[in-house]
């Protein structure tokens, strides 16, 4: 079955690796207190997005993979502090969609929203937990008696590319693979993870660069240098792919055949990641350019990932703990006054440019993910 996150849930334990001792029995209060914070401007400002610069029509799409990604840290945030203002908003969200998804049948970013709606089947039981399963089970059935076999290449042009109907971009591993290995825990069917783990592997065979331990955002970047003459790796684009692969882990049984596999890959890629975080705690928007303004989703991916690494025993904490607290503190010194989390580079594929004021639904999605990890401990 598909276990609940963090405390509320002792069955989750057989999943996952063990679990590192001297877990807070209470969440931190000040880390929790900024989550809450962030969570009610976000939520105060759903109606309206003149606040983004870029892509608000798509922003206001209540299904897609942007505000998916809010609805993704609103679930660890409601199961770490279990209050039912941010499960009932999740479940509110899902109710009015009818458990649906958008247009595209086969594209990952579509498929993210469903990593709410998995989470809010797991809340029921019975009739309902069916029907709020039913959708997302009819979507990934209807790939499973199509599989696709096209290049990973991502070729130039315009809108969606061939190859997005696989996981050809880096953010596609945050987006899917977590929401298929939890369909398959829900149901007890392996077939969806089956599928999941050869499409992933087929990402980390394309994309991820063996000597760097880092991913390239999709294969138009293998081979391309930034203005500094290094290798381009997008800092969003690996947050993406790295806390997609702890969402993953989150739910794959430890017994699975490829666990070993991906748990390998996390730490190659939390070793490298945590050398490349700047002093003010901040990771660059160009992982090997060093410099240039703070980047908040990027940075909360990352201290994301750490934390679930240390609270499930899979980094140590002795190693990872300081970067985790550094991060952090650089978050919390991102949210303004009002709760509005800033410094959020906006819609895109490459290291751009971030001012102060600039936020996103998936900015936020990430902190609150990250704030809920590095609350469970007191002792970083």
């Amino acid at each position: 079955m598909f276990g609940l996150k963090h405390t509320l849930v002792v069955g989750q334990a057989m999943l996952l690796l063990a679990c590192a001792p001297a877990l807070a029995q209470t969440p931190d209060p000040a880390v929790i207190q900024q989550a809450r914070r962030v969570a009610d401007w976000q939520l105060a400002h759903m109606e309206q997005f003149e606040y983004v610069t870029t892509f608000r029509e798509p922003t206001a799409d209540p299904i897609d993979w942007i505000q998916a990604t809010l609805w993704v840290g609103l679930t660890d945030l409601a199961d770490v502090t279990g209050d039912a203002r941010y499960a009932d908003a999740v479940v509110a969200q899902g109710q009015a969609a009818n458990w649906g998804f958008g247009p595209r049948p086969r594209h990952a970013d579509a498929d993210a929203i469903g990593h709410a709606w998995i989470w809010a089947a797991t809340k029921v039981e019975g009739e309902e937990r069916t029907r709020r399963l039913a959708p997302v089970r009819a979507r990934f059935d209807a790939v499973l008696a199509t599989p696709s076999d096209v290049s990973m290449i991502f070729d130039e042009g315009r809108g969606e590319r061939p190859c997005q109907v696989r996981w050809c971009w880096s953010d596609a591993i945050f987006m899917a693979p977590p929401v298929w290995a939890a369909l398959s825990a829900a149901t007890g069917e392996p077939a969806y993870w089956r599928h999941a783990d050869h499409e992933l592997q087929a990402t980390i065979d394309a994309l991820y660069d063996p000597e760097e331990h880092l991913f390239y955002r999709d294969s138009r970047f293998i081979g391309r240098e930034g203005p500094a003459g290094r290798k381009v790796f997008w800092s969003r684009g690996n947050g993406w792919s790295y806390a997609g692969l702890a969402k993953t882990l989150e739910v794959l049984p430890a017994d699975d055949p490829s666990r070993a596999r991906y748990v390998e890959l996390f730490r190659q890629m939390s070793e490298r990641i945590r050398g490349l975080q700047g002093a003010q705690g901040y990771w660059p928007v160009s992982l090997l350019d060093a410099g240039g303004p703070p980047e908040t989703s990027g940075t909360a991916f990352f201290v994301y990932g750490m934390a679930w690494g240390v609270n499930h025993g899979v980094l140590d904490k002795a190693i990872y703990g300081p970067a985790i607290r550094t991060g952090w503190a650089a978050l919390d010194r991102a949210v303004q006054p009002d709760g509005h989390l800033g410094w959020v580079q906006q819609v895109g594929y490459a290291p751009d440019q971030v001012a102060a004021t600039d936020t996103q639904l998936y900015g936020v999605g990430a902190m609150l993910m990250a704030a809920s990890e590095v609350s469970l401990r007191q002792d970083w």
